[in-house]
């Protein structure tokens, strides 16, 4: 029987002891997007932000205009354990824009790769860290619709985004985490069910010696794995 995957954003808390133990070979459940948001304040008089605060609304029409700008396709995300470089496919244009776009804005600085399981998945783009919450409120609250009938597999190496558990028949996408397929054999059970939106294409040699790291019940590395950061390279 096809097994039921649940992939995304996971609540952290502030010790690895309290972290719940996940079955492997399934994918965390990330947020809903209609999480409490949090007003902050206003302290600008007539001044318009630099970037709007993204909804489920409006995220997908800024997406549609912040792709024909913002052409770049290739990031390296750098570790202790080495770089990973990835290209980013442009026929995922919402998700390479949405990907671009934190990039840019520095989001996935100092987050981690907080879930490991050899032989499956590293999973990164969270961390317990409230620093990196605050900026996730800044950013806003908002999903991406799935985008998995381009005929992308999950094969080794490839990038893929983790979904919402909603009650909708279908699965909008987690904006802020993402997950490299590091089985040699790929994890094919997954084809049709999450959004492929790139893949590594150096540094595969880091994704496997980051999978290989101890684990504690929760799949949450022994040893913080921070991602120090990601930038557009040429």
């Amino acid at each position: 029987m096809k097994q039921i995957l649940l992939i995304g954003i996971s609540i952290v808390l502030l010790g690895c002891e309290d972290k719940q133990s996940k079955q492997k070979n399934t994918i965390l459940k990330p947020t809903s997007s209609t999480e409490k948001q949090v007003k902050q304040k206003d302290t600008t008089v007539n001044q318009e932000p630099e970037f709007p605060y993204l909804t489920d609304d409006n995220a997908m029409e800024f997406f549609l205009e912040y792709e024909k700008e913002n052409k770049e396709n290739k990031v390296r995300i750098t570790t202790r354990f080495g770089e990973i470089d990835i290209l980013l496919y442009d026929k995922t244009k919402f998700h390479r824009a949405n990907f671009i776009y934190l990039t840019k804005r520095g989001y996935f600085d100092k987050t981690q790769f907080y879930r490991v399981v050899n032989n499956f998945i590293i999973q990164a783009g969270n961390t317990d860290d409230p620093k990196v919450k605050r900026k996730r409120k800044k950013i806003g609250y908002y999903l991406l619709p799935p985008d998995t009938k381009r005929g992308f597999k999950h094969k080794r190496g490839v990038v893929s985004m983790p979904s919402s558990e909603i009650e909708n028949a279908y699965k909008l996408a987690s904006p802020f985490e993402f997950f490299i397929v590091q089985a040699e054999n790929g994890a094919h059970h997954l084809d049709g069910e999450y959004t492929i939106f790139g893949e590594v294409i150096r540094g595969m040699d880091v994704v496997d010696e980051i999978a290989a790291q101890k684990t504690d019940g929760g799949e949450w590395p022994m040893r913080n794995i921070y991602i120090k950061n990601v930038e557009i390279i040429e």
